[in-house]
Order: structure tokens, then C-alpha cells, then sequence
């Protein structure tokens, strides 16, 4: 009788761990960002486990969890020719995650590896069909084409893209040089069209001031020793007066004056005939010394 009640009390033992072995190989704790997907047998049941406790058959079934938070994916460089022959480096980066864990599990072998590849060759393609305006201004739209073009299979695969970014362009130095040097002569060039136009302006406004004081002449005085003023006001040894342009014009005018009036007698002197000379009566020439004949001579006895 002892016998038996400790084979029965070995029995109960046994089959009470063999429980507690099965119920701890039936128990999965799923968190609160995964779902659990079960395949039964090898085939996918149609019920998706929440996150919590949750039970399974031990050795039938087999639960596979699924992240379903956002995933940050970033996008190896690619180097590209753009469609204005550029020759550049893109890198970006992709935001997705699962939808659908059946179909994550199910349609594709490995879901992360499919979008980083996808995303690869989106990128190229993107590349090779804009210009380097668009690549370095323009990037909005080209994140939208980027994130178009990866969505489209993804959603097959129970995968949504959630945004795409182009993080950085890298180009050539030569290309690096020629847009500064670009650069440089747009701004000279903004430059001096403001410098023109503020002559322009300054211009303007410096005739009507002269237009003002021409008819004011008492605003011209009032201006000149505003002047004055202005110089006398530092502590200087040297003051400096402005000539006014009227009398510089008087001096000129004087000056053009006076050789006119000198040029006049001048050539009047010129144009008048000369006085006639008198008539005198010619004189014979004095005989020269062997022209003279020779005067006789005495001789005393």
C-alpha cells in the first residue's frame, strides 16, 4: 500500500512539472510596440496576438514577433550622373514600418533588406532624371518622387514609407569652385546695379536741390556758409572758402573778352596801307679811287 501511494505521489509530481513545462513553453509575453504572428504547423494563422500574456501550442505552433515602431533607415551614398551631366555623391535616409506583420513576414524575405535596396536604386533613379538645381534648391519635391517610388512596392510587402530625406550632396571641387565663382559674380553684379541705382537716386535729388536754389539765389548764399561753418567747426588752421560758379563764369567771359579786343587793332593795323614813300632826287655816285683821274703836278725850278 505504500508502494503505491508513493508511485501515485511520484505520478502527480511528475505530471505537475511536466505541466509547468508545458505551460511555461506555451507562454509568450508580446510587448507593446510588437505583434505576434503564429504559424501553425507552417501555416499562418489568421489571428494577429496583441501585445500582452498570450498562449501557445507548445511544439504545433510557433509565434514570430514583428516591430511594428518606426524605423530609421539610413541610405548608403550613391554616385549618380544628373541629367545636366554632373557627376555627385546623395545619401538619405528612410522612415517606415510594418502595417501588416502576416504580410511583412509572408511577402518578402526580409522586409528591411528589400526597402534598403529599393531605396538604393530610387535614389539613382531620382539622380539621373533631375538637375543640380533641383538636387541642391529643389529638395521637397524630390523627397516626394524619392518616397513615391519606394511606397509603391513596399505596400505589398505590409510595409509603409513614412518619409524619405536626402541628407547631404556631395560634389566635385572643381564644381565646388565654379559655383562660388558663380556666386561671387552674382553679388558684384547685384552690387553694382544698387550703386547704380543710388546715383541714379542721388542724382535725381541733387537736381531738384539746384533747382531750387537757381530760383532762391539767397539759398545758395545761405548754402555757402553752411559750408563754411562745417569746415570752421574742427579745430583746423587752414579755412577753406568756396568760390561761387558765377564768378568764376564772370572771370572766363573777361578773359575771352579782352584778346578779342586786342586781336581787333591788330589786324586793323594790318589791313591798312602803308603811307607813301616821298621821291627824292637820286645822287650820283662818289667815283672810287682809280676811277679818279690823276691831278697834274708842278715842279719848281
Amino acid at each position: 500500500m505504500a508502494v503505491m501511494v508513493d508511485a501515485l505521489v511520484t505520478l502527480v509530481v511528475v505530471v505537475a512539472c511536466l505541466g509547468v513545462l508545458g505551460l511555461l513553453a506555451a507562454a509568450r509575453v508580446v510587448k507593446q510596440y510588437e505583434r505576434g504572428v503564429v504559424f501553425r504547423l507552417g501555416r499562418l494563422r489568421s489571428d494577429i496576438r496583441g501585445p500582452g500574456f498570450t498562449m501557445i501550442t507548445p511544439v504545433v505552433d510557433r509565434l514570430y514577433k514583428v516591430n511594428m515602431q518606426i524605423v530609421t533607415m539610413p541610405v548608403p551614398a550613391q554616385e549618380g550622373i544628373t541629367r545636366d551631366n554632373v557627376t555627385v555623391r546623395v545619401d538619405a535616409v528612410v522612415y517606415f514600418k510594418v502595417v501588416d506583420p502576416a504580410e511583412a513576414l509572408v511577402a518578402v524575405e526580409d522586409y528591411r533588406f528589400a526597402v534598403s535596396q529599393m531605396a538604393q536604386t530610387s535614389l539613382r533613379s531620382i539622380i539621373g532624371k533631375s538637375d543640380l538645381d533641383d538636387l541642391l534648391s529643389n529638395r521637397e519635391k524630390l523627397n516626394q518622387g524619392l518616397e513615391l517610388m519606394i511606397d509603391s512596392p513596399a505596400v505589398g510587402w505590409g510595409v509603409h514609407i513614412d518619409r524619405v530625406e536626402i541628407k547631404d550632396v556631395s560634389l566635385p571641387e572643381t564644381m565646388k569652385r565654379s559655383m562660388a565663382r558663380q556666386a561671387e559674380a552674382d553679388r558684384e553684379r547685384r552690387a553694382r546695379v544698387i550703386n547704380a541705382d543710388a546715383e541714379l537716386q542721388a542724382s535725381k535729388k541733387l537736381a531738384e536741390a539746384a533747382a531750387q536754389m537757381s530760383d532762391t539765389p539767397s539759398a545758395l548764399q545761405l548754402r555757402l556758409l553752411q559750408t563754411v561753418m562745417a569746415v570752421a567747426a574742427e579745430k583746423n588752421s587752414t579755412l577753406v572758402l568756396p568760390i561761387p560758379v558765377e564768378l568764376l563764369r564772370f572771370l572766363e567771359k573777361g578773359q575771352q573778352e579782352i584778346p578779342g579786343r586786342e586781336a581787333a587793332p591788330a589786324a586793323e593795323r594790318e589791313a591798312a596801307p602803308a603811307p607813301e614813300q616821298t621821291a627824292q632826287p637820286a645822287r650820283p655816285a662818289m667815283p672810287t679811287l682809280t676811277e679818279r683821274e690823276p691831278e697834274p703836278h708842278t715842279v719848281d725850278r
